[in-house]
């Protein structure tokens, strides 16, 4: 199989009886052996009617949840069940083409890439709010991950294979797809200015609240990405120079009393003083932290997770 095209869904009827025959157009004179792999993420209307009638006649596959899990989950599957050399992913909702499949299938294959994501550079969307958000959001992005990206949560992209089947998308990590490429190994990273359509039907899934989201997510990947394996290495050293901070204080505070007290001067006791509770304060947190750190460290190491490491090649 050369292609596979997981596509996310969630209340799309009218969309996919539109983006199917599109799709199929598209690939016509490619000649390319595809499927279309569609994740109906617990769509209330007829969705999965449309999926099953069009798999009669076009390489359609389907995948019905249950209930809504996300599109994190809608991928994770998506994934799994993907068989193609290239795997790309799109919304349902039209507002991604098609035509731009041809060449980021090109870009992966004669340009070496491993994952090449979409640009929307001219967006038909609010600008206060997707437009303006979005930019906010990428810029951090780009400034967390390292990865120069514009529009790293853009649903339009294209992977090799072995991409897809070496990371895990969970939660709402989505979004953040290239940097769990990246992390997993994969640096050949590229992009590519795609065409973005005005939605035709229904109405946007995704409220503000995913900026929020996205950004604590963000950390989120960052922190595990540094110290997934070595916790103490954070809490620790953290904790260490709290507890060093408070220790200080206090000392500084027993001696100035006892050299007050030592030349018969009036002194205020230790205990007076606001300084000493925030030595105190200090020594508690600094300790917690440490601790912290420590049953992090036994809880990694006996992880069974601990020693997964993403071989590149063997001889």
């Amino acid at each position: 199989m050369d292609l596979s095209i997981v596509i996310s869904l969630l209340n799309e009827e009218e969309s996919l009886r539109e983006l199917v025959p599109w799709i199929s157009e598209t690939l016509k004179g490619e000649g390319l052996s595809y499927e279309i792999i569609m994740v109906d993420d617990g769509s209330t209307d007829g969705s999965w009617n449309a999926i099953e009638e069009l798999s009669k006649s076009y390489p359609v596959k389907g995948i019905c949840f249950r209930r809504n899990y996300g599109k994190s989950a809608a991928l994770y599957c998506g994934f799994e069940a993907a068989s193609g050399d290239i795997v790309i992913t799109m919304d349902a909702d039209l507002q991604d083409s098609p035509e731009e499949i041809p060449q980021l299938i090109k870009m992966i294959r004669e340009e070496g890439y491993d994952l090449v994501s979409g640009w929307k550079k001219k967006r038909h969307d609010g600008f206060l709010s997707k437009n303006l958000p979005s930019k906010i959001y990428n810029a951090t992005a780009r400034r967390v991950t390292g990865i120069k990206l514009h529009d790293m949560n853009c649903g339009l992209k294209a992977y090799r294979a072995e991409v897809v089947k070496n990371i895990e998308v969970y939660g709402e990590m989505h979004r953040y797809i290239p940097y769990l490429c990246k992390n997993a190994g994969f640096s050949r990273i590229g992009e590519k200015v795609v065409k973005h359509r005005s939605r035709k039907f229904g109405k946007s899934k995704f409220g503000m609240d995913r900026f929020v989201n996205g950004f604590l997510d963000l950390l989120s990947l960052w922190f595990l990405n540094r110290f997934g394996k070595k916790p103490m290495h954070f809490f620790g050293l953290i904790g260490s120079l709290t507890f060093f901070f408070g220790a200080v204080i206090s000392i500084y505070l027993i001696i100035q009393k006892l050299a007050t007290q030592s030349k018969g001067l009036p002194f205020r006791q230790v205990t007076d003083q606001p300084l000493f509770y925030i030595s105190l304060v200090a020594l508690i947190i600094g300790m917690q932290l440490f601790l912290s750190g420590f049953v992090a460290e036994l809880v990694s190491r006996n992880s069974s997770e601990r020693n997964n490491y993403k071989i590149k090649k063997r001889i």
